[in-house]
């Protein structure tokens, strides 16, 4: 596979923008059922562009705190709507992340079809962002669960069509599987065998929506998606119904 060229890494201005945000949440400024500021608004108080502000709000939308409503805004959550404290044990988790991966196929193949034929060069630019993020998380083993959302929901803006951004964002932080997983097994799908494979795997849906191939782009989300439904039915299979992993160097290597 040929390497896709990006640019370098910008520092993570979104940073600032996330952490006061969540910590107005958190304290209350920011109640529960209220609107965020607007885009022009939160643009104007951090001094950063429209793209860092919607990169700090798809990451407030991951980690369900935020929920974005077509035509009104984006308003604070009662609460996480990713439903983690309902899915205690692994096997639980994994049930979650398949019922998801369905519906994700059923979403995403064709919006990265539509990528490709409708991505404007801003639009390319953020997808290609969102990957160099994830690959610059890699190197430094930061969590790479955000730049991951990040890089799949610029390709669902890149089909103008907001629905599509609107079930990613119902979705939120259960759109990124290990994420879900990774509390209940963190040593499973955390491991850069395990990431490196799945940038591979961006690498060729990248590539693809910037040749203008719609074919081409379905199918390699399409791999992407079923290779994570292959991954995760194989965890699934080896933790359900009270079947032991032998050792986490075995698991490491089948989900890899």
């Amino acid at each position: 596979m040929s390497k896709v060229a990006a640019p370098k890494a910008k520092p993570k201005r979104a940073e600032r923008v996330i952490d006061t945000l969540r910590a107005r949440i958190a304290s209350g400024a920011l109640a529960a059922g209220g609107k965020l500021p607007t885009e022009v608004e939160l643009i104007k108080e951090f001094g950063v562009s429209r793209t860092v502000v919607r990169e700090a709000v798809a990451v407030l939308s991951a980690d369900g705190l935020v929920q974005a409503r077509q035509g009104a805004g984006v308003f604070v959550l009662d609460k996480p709507k990713d439903g983690l404290g309902l899915l205690p044990d692994l096997p639980g988790r994994l049930t979650a992340v398949l019922d998801v991966l369905e519906v994700r196929m059923a979403v995403e193949i064709e919006a990265a079809g539509l990528a490709a034929q409708r991505r404007t060069g801003a639009q390319e630019a953020e997808i290609r962002e969102a990957f160099e993020r994830f690959n610059q998380d890699l190197e430094t083993g930061q969590p790479t669960g955000n730049a991951d959302f990040a890089f799949h929901r610029a390709i669902a803006e890149a089909t103008n069509n907001p629905y599509y951004v609107e079930i990613l964002d119902v979705l939120g932080r259960r759109t990124i599987p290990r994420d879900l997983v990774s509390m209940a097994a963190p040593e499973y799908v955390l491991s850069k065998p395990y990431l490196e494979t799945m940038q591979a795997e961006h690498a060729a849906i990248l590539e693809a929506i910037a040749r203008s191939e719609p074919a081409a782009a379905r199918e390699a989300m399409r791999t992407h998606l079923a290779q994570s439904q292959r991954r995760y039915q194989v965890l699934f299979q080896k933790t359900a119904g009270n079947r032991t992993v032998t050792t986490e160097r075995d698991l490491a290597v089948t989900l890899s």
